[in-house]
């Protein structure tokens, strides 16, 4: 296939949304992004769709002096999914896993009341639920999502991403009802190979896409019960 450079994850965000069109306006959908990088991604996506958007917390459980590389990865109710082939492969012992996981697990509580405040998570029993990431390697982190999110009961699970590779997306069809790739590049290289920008995205605009997703919403619903 030829090389497909996203400008940046809002752009990345339009294209897939484009992909989605089957749910726009679908009652009930619902979608929830993988902060940080995952949100302006996901925030084009809600937008496009005329659908709610709210983060879904998850974080990488990096490898120790080589933090890119996921060892697995930790979500929302502690759920805890290892990457067995790199944990083998490079010998972690069980300490090391357990100490970036505490670590791990404090960054994901203070993110989760910088993001949503006092905001109680989105109720999610009985919807559809599109999963939005900027991207997937190892997939760990979209895995430990789709099993946390799975507790909960959604109606369906639908994992949408920009770009992943062709293996991983393999593998997310067999744990939930729908995967969206836009892109999917054989060599991967890495995700933010195919960003011209890949920078991080800040805590501020991860919170004030979700205000201004949210007050859009909201604007939505005034004028569809003042009709």
């Amino acid at each position: 296939m030829s090389e497909r450079v996203f400008r940046d994850r809002h752009e990345a965000g339009r294209v897939l949304a484009a992909k989605l069109s089957a749910y726009v306006g679908h009652p009930g959908a619902i979608v929830l992004a993988l902060p940080r990088g995952g949100v302006p991604v996901a925030y084009e996506v809600a937008r496009s769709l005329g659908v709610p958007l709210d983060v879904f917390v998850v974080r990488k459980l990096g490898v120790p002096g080589s933090e890119e590389l996921a060892m697995g990865a930790i979500a929302t109710g502690e759920t805890i999914v290892l990457n067995d082939d790199v944990v083998r492969t490079l010998g972690i012992p069980d300490q090391v896993i357990q100490a970036v996981t505490i670590e791990a697990k404090r960054e994901l509580e203070r993110r989760e009341r910088l993001y949503r405040g006092t905001r109680p998570p989105a109720d999610v029993r009985g919807r559809t639920v599109i999963l939005v990431d900027d991207g997937l390697a190892t997939g760990a982190t979209m895995l430990a999502a789709v099993r946390a999110l799975r507790v909960q009961q959604p109606a369906r699970i639908v994992v949408a991403v920009p770009v992943a590779s062709p293996d991983v997306c393999e593998l997310l069809t067999q744990q939930v009802d729908e995967v969206i790739c836009a892109v999917t590049p054989t060599p991967l290289f890495s995700v933010g190979h195919w960003y011209e920008d890949f920078s991080q995205t800040p805590d501020e605009e991860v919170r004030a896409l979700l205000a201004e997703q949210q007050q859009s919403v909201h604007q939505v619903d005034t004028v569809v019960m003042s009709v």
